[in-house]
Protein backbone atom coordinates (compact mmCIF):
# COMPACT_ATOMS: atom_id res chain seq x y z
CA UNK A 1 0.00 0.00 0.00
CA UNK A 2 2.11 2.64 -0.90
CA UNK A 3 0.03 5.72 -1.00
CA UNK A 4 0.25 5.38 3.00
CA UNK A 5 3.93 5.22 3.12
CA UNK A 6 4.37 8.98 1.86
CA UNK A 7 3.51 12.00 3.88
CA UNK A 8 0.52 12.46 1.40
CA UNK A 9 -2.79 10.05 1.25
CA UNK A 10 -4.73 8.83 -1.71
CA UNK A 11 -8.30 9.85 -1.86
CA UNK A 12 -9.46 6.11 -1.89
CA UNK A 13 -7.37 6.06 1.72
CA UNK A 14 -8.86 9.17 3.00
CA UNK A 15 -12.38 8.40 2.30
CA UNK A 16 -12.66 5.39 3.63
CA UNK A 17 -10.92 6.15 6.05
CA UNK A 18 -13.21 9.03 7.44
CA UNK A 19 -16.38 6.29 6.44
CA UNK A 20 -15.15 4.69 9.69
CA UNK A 21 -17.04 7.70 11.49
CA UNK A 22 -19.96 6.63 10.44
CA UNK A 23 -19.81 4.03 13.14
CA UNK A 24 -18.15 5.50 15.91
CA UNK A 25 -20.17 8.64 15.21
CA UNK A 26 -23.35 6.72 15.67
CA UNK A 27 -22.44 4.65 18.45
CA UNK A 28 -21.35 7.73 20.29
CA UNK A 29 -24.10 9.44 19.20
CA UNK A 30 -27.63 8.09 19.66
CA UNK A 31 -27.24 6.51 23.15
CA UNK A 32 -25.93 9.84 24.37
CA UNK A 33 -28.98 10.58 22.67
CA UNK A 34 -31.77 8.80 23.74
CA UNK A 35 -30.27 6.37 26.56
CA UNK A 36 -31.08 8.13 29.37
CA UNK A 37 -34.30 9.34 28.48
CA UNK A 38 -35.10 5.43 27.09
CA UNK A 39 -34.72 4.38 30.92
CA UNK A 40 -36.53 6.78 32.75
CA UNK A 41 -39.81 7.75 30.29
CA UNK A 42 -40.12 3.85 28.88
CA UNK A 43 -38.77 1.30 30.88
CA UNK A 44 -39.56 3.71 33.96
CA UNK A 45 -36.00 3.15 35.95
CA UNK A 46 -34.97 6.08 38.60
CA UNK A 47 -33.11 9.10 36.97
CA UNK A 48 -30.10 7.65 39.14
CA UNK A 49 -30.10 4.38 38.60
CA UNK A 50 -30.07 5.09 34.40
CA UNK A 51 -27.00 6.95 34.97
CA UNK A 52 -25.40 3.82 36.88
CA UNK A 53 -26.20 2.19 33.79
CA UNK A 54 -24.41 4.22 31.26
CA UNK A 55 -22.03 5.06 33.86
CA UNK A 56 -21.07 1.32 34.49
CA UNK A 57 -20.66 0.44 31.39
CA UNK A 58 -18.22 3.20 30.58
CA UNK A 59 -16.38 2.79 33.12
CA UNK A 60 -16.24 -0.86 31.63
CA UNK A 61 -14.78 0.78 28.87
CA UNK A 62 -12.35 2.73 30.27
CA UNK A 63 -10.88 -0.28 32.18
CA UNK A 64 -10.51 -1.95 28.43
CA UNK A 65 -9.35 0.73 26.63
CA UNK A 66 -5.63 0.17 27.48
CA UNK A 67 -5.72 -3.29 27.56
CA UNK A 68 -7.13 -3.12 23.83
CA UNK A 69 -4.68 -0.40 22.98
CA UNK A 70 -1.57 -2.49 24.03
CA UNK A 71 -2.73 -5.63 22.42
CA UNK A 72 -3.25 -3.71 19.45
CA UNK A 73 0.66 -2.16 19.45
CA UNK A 74 1.43 -5.82 19.37
CA UNK A 75 -0.64 -7.11 16.92
CA UNK A 76 0.93 -4.62 14.98
CA UNK A 77 4.82 -5.00 16.14
CA UNK A 78 4.03 -9.28 15.57
CA UNK A 79 1.71 -9.51 12.49
CA UNK A 80 2.14 -5.95 10.87
CA UNK A 81 -1.49 -4.77 11.19
CA UNK A 82 -4.56 -3.96 13.95
CA UNK A 83 -7.14 -5.65 11.47
CA UNK A 84 -8.15 -8.37 13.51
CA UNK A 85 -9.64 -6.68 16.56
CA UNK A 86 -11.49 -3.87 14.11
CA UNK A 87 -13.27 -6.86 12.43
CA UNK A 88 -14.30 -8.09 15.70
CA UNK A 89 -15.18 -4.80 16.88
CA UNK A 90 -16.86 -4.11 13.67
CA UNK A 91 -19.12 -7.21 13.61
CA UNK A 92 -19.76 -7.35 16.99
CA UNK A 93 -21.13 -3.65 17.59
CA UNK A 94 -24.48 -3.27 15.48
CA UNK A 95 -25.55 -6.91 17.23
CA UNK A 96 -24.93 -5.51 20.83
CA UNK A 97 -26.59 -1.90 19.52
CA UNK A 98 -29.52 -3.69 18.69
CA UNK A 99 -29.83 -6.08 21.95
CA UNK A 100 -29.35 -2.42 24.33
CA UNK A 101 -32.83 -1.15 22.34
CA UNK A 102 -34.45 -4.46 22.50
CA UNK A 103 -35.96 -4.61 25.99
CA UNK A 104 -39.34 -6.49 25.74
CA UNK A 105 -42.40 -4.53 26.52
CA UNK A 106 -43.76 -5.19 30.02
CA UNK A 107 -40.68 -6.22 31.51
CA UNK A 108 -40.11 -4.92 35.56
CA UNK A 109 -37.51 -2.16 35.72
CA UNK A 110 -35.13 -4.25 37.36
CA UNK A 111 -34.56 -6.90 34.97
CA UNK A 112 -35.12 -4.30 32.24
CA UNK A 113 -32.31 -1.82 33.57
CA UNK A 114 -30.16 -5.20 33.87
CA UNK A 115 -30.67 -5.94 30.50
CA UNK A 116 -29.96 -2.64 29.35
CA UNK A 117 -26.74 -3.25 31.19
CA UNK A 118 -25.69 -5.93 29.58
CA UNK A 119 -25.93 -5.22 25.98
CA UNK A 120 -24.34 -2.06 26.27
CA UNK A 121 -21.33 -3.39 28.10
CA UNK A 122 -21.49 -6.00 25.06
CA UNK A 123 -21.75 -3.09 22.79
CA UNK A 124 -19.19 -0.19 24.37
CA UNK A 125 -16.68 -3.53 24.50
CA UNK A 126 -17.38 -3.84 20.63
CA UNK A 127 -16.84 -0.24 19.87
CA UNK A 128 -13.48 0.08 22.08
CA UNK A 129 -12.65 -3.16 19.69
CA UNK A 130 -12.26 -0.88 16.53
CA UNK A 131 -12.30 2.57 17.67
CA UNK A 132 -9.16 2.35 19.67
CA UNK A 133 -7.04 0.84 16.58
CA UNK A 134 -8.85 3.34 14.20
CA UNK A 135 -7.55 6.55 15.94
CA UNK A 136 -4.34 5.37 16.25
CA UNK A 137 -4.19 4.81 12.38
CA UNK A 138 -3.70 8.42 11.03
CA UNK A 139 0.06 8.78 12.88
CA UNK A 140 0.58 5.23 10.83
CA UNK A 141 -0.71 6.19 7.42
CA UNK A 142 1.42 9.72 7.18
CA UNK A 143 4.17 11.42 8.18
CA UNK A 144 3.00 14.91 7.11
CA UNK A 145 1.80 17.23 9.82
CA UNK A 146 -1.01 19.02 6.90
CA UNK A 147 -1.78 15.43 4.99
CA UNK A 148 -3.03 14.34 8.71
CA UNK A 149 -5.26 17.48 9.77
CA UNK A 150 -6.83 17.04 6.20
CA UNK A 151 -8.04 13.11 6.84
CA UNK A 152 -8.49 14.36 9.72
CA UNK A 153 -10.83 17.39 8.71
CA UNK A 154 -12.55 14.59 5.99
CA UNK A 155 -13.07 12.13 9.14
CA UNK A 156 -14.89 15.10 11.32
CA UNK A 157 -17.10 15.88 8.38
CA UNK A 158 -18.51 12.33 8.03
CA UNK A 159 -18.36 12.08 11.73
CA UNK A 160 -20.48 15.32 11.70
CA UNK A 161 -22.49 14.10 9.21
CA UNK A 162 -22.77 11.12 11.22
CA UNK A 163 -23.97 12.85 14.36
CA UNK A 164 -26.81 14.51 12.17
CA UNK A 165 -28.02 11.46 10.20
CA UNK A 166 -28.21 9.40 13.99
CA UNK A 167 -28.90 12.18 15.86
CA UNK A 168 -31.65 13.84 13.47
CA UNK A 169 -32.80 10.80 12.10
CA UNK A 170 -32.92 7.89 14.96
CA UNK A 171 -35.92 9.74 16.79
CA UNK A 172 -37.36 10.58 14.06
CA UNK A 173 -37.68 6.57 13.46
CA UNK A 174 -38.75 6.02 16.42
CA UNK A 175 -41.41 8.21 16.64
CA UNK A 176 -43.12 6.89 13.02
CA UNK A 177 -44.46 3.84 15.27
CA UNK A 178 -46.95 4.15 18.19
CA UNK A 179 -45.21 1.64 20.48
CA UNK A 180 -41.91 3.35 22.09
CA UNK A 181 -40.78 -0.16 22.08
CA UNK A 182 -40.89 -0.80 18.59
CA UNK A 183 -39.84 2.33 17.82
CA UNK A 184 -36.45 1.65 19.49
CA UNK A 185 -36.10 -1.22 18.01
CA UNK A 186 -36.77 0.12 14.35
CA UNK A 187 -34.39 2.73 15.48
CA UNK A 188 -31.53 0.31 16.54
CA UNK A 189 -31.58 -1.73 13.70
CA UNK A 190 -31.40 0.50 10.75
CA UNK A 191 -28.32 2.29 13.31
CA UNK A 192 -26.55 -1.00 13.46
CA UNK A 193 -26.96 -1.42 10.11
CA UNK A 194 -25.27 1.51 8.94
CA UNK A 195 -22.58 1.28 11.75
CA UNK A 196 -21.66 -1.60 10.08
CA UNK A 197 -21.45 0.00 6.66
CA UNK A 198 -19.18 2.47 7.62
CA UNK A 199 -16.64 0.44 10.31
CA UNK A 200 -16.48 -1.98 7.32
CA UNK A 201 -15.14 0.75 4.62
CA UNK A 202 -12.38 2.21 6.95
CA UNK A 203 -10.89 -1.76 7.84
CA UNK A 204 -10.76 -2.22 3.71
CA UNK A 205 -7.14 0.12 4.53
CA UNK A 206 -5.97 -1.72 7.37
CA UNK A 207 -3.28 -4.17 5.99
CA UNK A 208 -3.56 -7.82 6.34
CA UNK A 209 -1.59 -9.47 8.61
CA UNK A 210 1.98 -10.22 7.96
CA UNK A 211 3.13 -13.37 8.60
CA UNK A 212 6.99 -13.34 7.70
CA UNK A 213 7.04 -9.84 10.27
CA UNK A 214 8.12 -12.65 13.16
CA UNK A 215 7.51 -9.78 15.75
CA UNK A 216 9.95 -7.04 14.28
CA UNK A 217 7.99 -3.76 14.18
CA UNK A 218 7.22 -2.24 10.80
CA UNK A 219 9.27 -0.23 8.34
CA UNK A 220 9.38 3.31 10.01
CA UNK A 221 8.71 2.42 13.78
CA UNK A 222 11.25 2.90 16.04
CA UNK A 223 12.22 0.85 19.33
CA UNK A 224 13.25 -2.78 20.46
CA UNK A 225 10.64 -5.83 19.91
CA UNK A 226 8.71 -6.50 23.31
CA UNK A 227 6.91 -9.58 24.23
CA UNK A 228 3.88 -9.98 22.31
CA UNK A 229 1.69 -11.16 25.27
CA UNK A 230 2.81 -9.71 28.50
CA UNK A 231 0.79 -9.73 31.91
CA UNK A 232 -2.24 -7.78 32.17
CA UNK A 233 -0.97 -5.12 34.96
CA UNK A 234 1.49 -4.36 31.70
CA UNK A 235 -0.73 -2.67 29.75
CA UNK A 236 -1.84 -0.17 32.70
CA UNK A 237 1.58 0.07 33.58
CA UNK A 238 2.34 1.43 30.21
CA UNK A 239 -0.58 3.79 29.84
CA UNK A 240 0.63 5.67 32.31
CA UNK A 241 3.83 5.63 31.53
CA UNK A 242 2.68 7.44 27.96
CA UNK A 243 0.33 9.71 29.99
CA UNK A 244 2.86 10.57 32.53
CA UNK A 245 5.51 10.92 29.65
CA UNK A 246 3.99 13.20 27.03
CA UNK A 247 3.21 16.78 28.32
CA UNK A 248 1.56 17.80 25.41
CA UNK A 249 -0.68 14.19 25.59
CA UNK A 250 -1.85 15.13 29.09
CA UNK A 251 -2.77 18.64 27.53
CA UNK A 252 -4.46 17.58 24.95
CA UNK A 253 -6.26 14.91 26.43
CA UNK A 254 -7.23 16.64 29.85
CA UNK A 255 -8.84 19.63 27.11
CA UNK A 256 -11.17 17.45 25.03
CA UNK A 257 -12.13 14.98 28.25
CA UNK A 258 -14.18 18.28 29.19
CA UNK A 259 -15.03 18.58 26.63
CA UNK A 260 -16.19 15.70 26.01
CA UNK A 261 -17.81 16.03 29.40
CA UNK A 262 -19.68 19.59 28.06
CA UNK A 263 -21.43 17.98 24.43
CA UNK A 264 -21.86 14.34 26.50
CA UNK A 265 -23.96 16.71 29.42
CA UNK A 266 -25.67 19.00 26.19
CA UNK A 267 -26.66 16.00 24.12
CA UNK A 268 -27.92 13.89 26.63
CA UNK A 269 -30.15 16.68 28.02
CA UNK A 270 -31.89 17.44 24.73
CA UNK A 271 -34.52 14.93 24.32
CA UNK A 272 -35.46 16.61 27.78
CA UNK A 273 -35.31 19.93 27.19
CA UNK A 274 -37.35 19.18 23.58
CA UNK A 275 -39.93 17.27 25.91
CA UNK A 276 -39.89 19.80 28.75
CA UNK A 277 -38.90 23.29 27.94
CA UNK A 278 -40.17 22.99 24.33
CA UNK A 279 -43.39 20.82 25.16
CA UNK A 280 -42.26 18.82 21.83
CA UNK A 281 -40.51 15.69 21.90
CA UNK A 282 -39.69 15.25 17.91
CA UNK A 283 -37.98 19.07 18.46
CA UNK A 284 -35.11 17.36 19.78
CA UNK A 285 -34.21 17.13 15.65
CA UNK A 286 -34.51 20.07 14.85
CA UNK A 287 -31.70 21.08 17.69
CA UNK A 288 -29.85 18.62 16.06
CA UNK A 289 -29.77 19.80 12.91
CA UNK A 290 -29.42 23.38 14.36
CA UNK A 291 -26.13 22.04 15.90
CA UNK A 292 -24.52 19.64 13.40
CA UNK A 293 -25.83 21.34 10.02
CA UNK A 294 -23.13 24.22 10.88
CA UNK A 295 -20.64 22.19 11.63
CA UNK A 296 -21.05 20.08 8.32
CA UNK A 297 -20.77 22.65 6.64
CA UNK A 298 -18.07 25.16 8.49
CA UNK A 299 -15.63 21.77 9.53
CA UNK A 300 -13.13 22.71 6.02
CA UNK A 301 -12.88 26.27 7.03
CA UNK A 302 -11.42 24.92 10.30
CA UNK A 303 -8.50 23.75 8.08
CA UNK A 304 -7.88 26.72 6.59
CA UNK A 305 -7.76 28.61 10.15
CA UNK A 306 -5.63 25.67 11.13
CA UNK A 307 -3.42 26.21 8.41
CA UNK A 308 -3.14 29.72 8.89
CA UNK A 309 -2.67 30.54 12.55
CA UNK A 310 -1.88 26.75 13.87
CA UNK A 311 -4.05 23.84 15.02
CA UNK A 312 -3.56 25.31 18.84
CA UNK A 313 -4.64 28.55 18.28
CA UNK A 314 -7.57 27.43 15.70
CA UNK A 315 -8.54 25.08 19.03
CA UNK A 316 -8.72 27.82 21.17
CA UNK A 317 -11.10 29.67 18.99
CA UNK A 318 -13.60 27.21 18.29
CA UNK A 319 -13.76 26.79 22.02
CA UNK A 320 -14.05 30.52 23.10
CA UNK A 321 -16.59 30.59 20.38
CA UNK A 322 -18.53 27.46 22.20
CA UNK A 323 -18.31 28.90 25.47
CA UNK A 324 -20.04 32.27 23.92
CA UNK A 325 -23.02 30.20 22.75
CA UNK A 326 -23.09 28.21 26.44
CA UNK A 327 -23.07 31.81 27.81
CA UNK A 328 -26.02 33.13 25.39
CA UNK A 329 -27.77 29.80 26.14
CA UNK A 330 -28.58 30.98 29.97
CA UNK A 331 -31.91 32.85 29.48
CA UNK A 332 -33.67 29.28 29.09
CA UNK A 333 -34.20 28.97 32.29
CA UNK A 334 -36.34 31.82 32.52
CA UNK A 335 -37.68 32.50 28.99
CA UNK A 336 -37.99 28.75 27.22
CA UNK A 337 -38.64 29.28 23.58
CA UNK A 338 -37.22 28.68 20.17
CA UNK A 339 -35.14 31.81 20.18
CA UNK A 340 -32.39 29.18 21.37
CA UNK A 341 -31.90 27.96 17.94
CA UNK A 342 -29.60 31.14 17.22
CA UNK A 343 -26.97 30.10 20.05
CA UNK A 344 -27.35 26.38 19.27
CA UNK A 345 -25.99 27.30 15.45
CA UNK A 346 -23.13 29.22 16.65
CA UNK A 347 -22.32 26.26 18.67
CA UNK A 348 -22.34 24.20 16.29
CA UNK A 349 -19.91 25.92 13.90
CA UNK A 350 -17.49 26.03 16.65
CA UNK A 351 -17.94 22.17 17.69
CA UNK A 352 -16.81 21.60 14.31
CA UNK A 353 -13.52 23.21 15.30
CA UNK A 354 -13.49 21.13 18.72
CA UNK A 355 -13.63 17.85 17.20
CA UNK A 356 -11.22 18.32 13.90
CA UNK A 357 -8.53 19.82 15.62
CA UNK A 358 -7.90 17.98 18.43
CA UNK A 359 -8.21 14.99 16.61
CA UNK A 360 -5.98 16.30 14.14
CA UNK A 361 -2.89 17.21 16.85
CA UNK A 362 -3.50 13.74 18.11
CA UNK A 363 -1.40 12.34 15.80
CA UNK A 364 1.48 14.92 16.07
CA UNK A 365 1.22 13.84 19.63
CA UNK A 366 2.01 10.41 18.97
CA UNK A 367 4.80 11.38 16.31
CA UNK A 368 7.07 13.35 18.50
CA UNK A 369 6.47 10.74 20.94
CA UNK A 370 7.68 8.14 18.69
CA UNK A 371 10.70 9.65 18.10
CA UNK A 372 12.34 8.86 21.57
CA UNK A 373 10.36 6.05 22.71
CA UNK A 374 9.09 2.44 21.20
CA UNK A 375 6.08 2.82 18.82
CA UNK A 376 3.05 3.37 21.12
CA UNK A 377 0.44 4.62 19.19
CA UNK A 378 -2.01 2.21 20.12
CA UNK A 379 -0.90 2.79 24.07
CA UNK A 380 -1.75 6.24 23.29
CA UNK A 381 -4.73 5.52 21.66
CA UNK A 382 -5.99 3.30 24.28
CA UNK A 383 -5.75 6.21 26.81
CA UNK A 384 -7.31 8.56 24.64
CA UNK A 385 -10.34 6.67 24.02
CA UNK A 386 -10.51 6.44 27.50
CA UNK A 387 -10.39 9.71 28.51
CA UNK A 388 -13.14 10.38 25.45
CA UNK A 389 -15.05 7.71 26.41
CA UNK A 390 -15.16 8.73 30.51
CA UNK A 391 -15.89 12.27 29.52
CA UNK A 392 -18.97 11.28 27.04
CA UNK A 393 -19.99 8.94 30.01
CA UNK A 394 -20.03 11.87 33.00
CA UNK A 395 -21.75 14.31 30.80
CA UNK A 396 -25.02 12.22 31.33
CA UNK A 397 -23.80 11.09 34.74
CA UNK A 398 -23.77 14.80 35.61
CA UNK A 399 -27.34 14.90 34.02
CA UNK A 400 -28.91 12.28 35.73
CA UNK A 401 -27.21 14.20 38.70
CA UNK A 402 -29.11 17.29 38.43
CA UNK A 403 -32.11 15.27 37.31
CA UNK A 404 -32.83 13.62 40.76
CA UNK A 405 -31.30 16.91 42.77
CA UNK A 406 -34.01 18.56 41.29
CA UNK A 407 -36.97 16.35 41.56
CA UNK A 408 -37.26 14.24 38.19
CA UNK A 409 -40.03 12.43 37.92
CA UNK A 410 -39.87 8.84 35.80
CA UNK A 411 -42.29 7.07 33.70
CA UNK A 412 -42.90 4.10 32.19
CA UNK A 413 -44.53 4.40 28.36
CA UNK A 414 -47.75 5.20 28.17
CA UNK A 415 -47.86 6.99 31.50
CA UNK A 416 -48.02 11.10 31.73
CA UNK A 417 -46.54 12.96 34.12
CA UNK A 418 -46.00 16.47 35.34
CA UNK A 419 -42.49 17.96 36.24
CA UNK A 420 -41.47 20.08 39.00
CA UNK A 421 -40.83 23.51 38.46
CA UNK A 422 -37.45 22.84 40.06
CA UNK A 423 -36.98 19.91 37.66
CA UNK A 424 -37.38 21.75 34.40
CA UNK A 425 -34.61 24.43 36.26
CA UNK A 426 -32.48 21.47 35.97
CA UNK A 427 -32.84 20.98 32.62
CA UNK A 428 -32.22 24.67 31.52
CA UNK A 429 -29.13 24.74 33.48
CA UNK A 430 -27.84 21.27 32.29
CA UNK A 431 -28.00 22.55 28.60
CA UNK A 432 -26.38 25.73 29.10
CA UNK A 433 -24.73 27.28 32.51
CA UNK A 434 -23.24 23.97 33.80
CA UNK A 435 -21.17 23.46 30.31
CA UNK A 436 -19.93 26.84 29.97
CA UNK A 437 -18.39 25.94 33.27
CA UNK A 438 -16.83 23.03 31.90
CA UNK A 439 -15.17 24.73 29.39
CA UNK A 440 -13.60 27.92 30.82
CA UNK A 441 -12.30 24.87 32.63
CA UNK A 442 -11.07 23.30 29.18
CA UNK A 443 -9.33 26.32 28.30
CA UNK A 444 -7.28 26.39 30.86
CA UNK A 445 -5.89 23.23 30.21
CA UNK A 446 -5.71 23.87 26.27
CA UNK A 447 -3.25 26.48 27.30
CA UNK A 448 -0.75 24.19 29.09
CA UNK A 449 -0.64 22.64 25.28
CA UNK A 450 2.43 23.99 23.72
CA UNK A 451 3.05 21.87 20.80
CA UNK A 452 3.89 23.79 17.79
CA UNK A 453 4.25 22.78 13.71
CA UNK A 454 7.73 23.75 14.07
CA UNK A 455 7.79 20.71 16.69
CA UNK A 456 6.65 18.45 15.00
CA UNK A 457 8.03 18.96 11.80
CA UNK A 458 11.52 19.17 13.20
CA UNK A 459 13.34 15.91 12.12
Amino acid sequence: MAEQCGPSLSTKTTVRYALGSLGTGGFATLPGLVLIYYLTDTLGIAALAAGAVVTLAKVWDVVIDPVIGGLSDRALQARGSRRAPMILGAIGLPFAFLATFSVPAGLPPLPAMVWVLIAFVLAATFFSLFQVPYIALPAELTSSYSARTHILTWRVVVLTAAILLFGGGGPEIRGLFSSPYLGYFVMALASGLVIFIGTAAAITIVPKPNPEMNGSLPTGHRGVSRPVNPPLLNHYRNSWKALKGSQPFRALLATFVLQGLTTGLMLASAQFVARWILDDEGAVTLLFICLIGPALLVAPAWKSVAGRWGKERAFAIASVLFLAANLCSVPLAWAPGYWIVAPIVVAGAAYAGMQTLPLAMLPDVIAVDARTRTARAGVLGGVWTAGETAGMALGATVLTVVLALSGYVESSAGVTVVQPDSAVLGIALSFSAVPAALMILSLVTLGRYRLRKEDVEYA
